[in-house]
């Protein structure tokens, strides 16, 4: 299982943002909004970042 250090060494976040992508991988989470984390990152092949706020163009 990898922990909030081990998230923080890798992708350079924070320590209390990795403490919630550490969480989110261990509940299985696939998605998790931030505004703060970089979007449309896929941490560990498993969850990734969206920002909620964030408008894109659909064609």
């Amino acid at each position: 299982m990898i922990t909030a250090l081990d998230i923080n060494s890798k992708y350079g976040y924070t320590y209390w943002d990795s403490l919630v992508l550490a969480t989110a991988l261990q509940h299985n989470c696939n998605i998790l909004s931030s505004e703060d984390m970089q979007a449309n990152q896929l941490i560990e092949q498993k969850t990734i970042i969206i920002n909620p706020f964030l408008v894109t163009q659909l064609e």
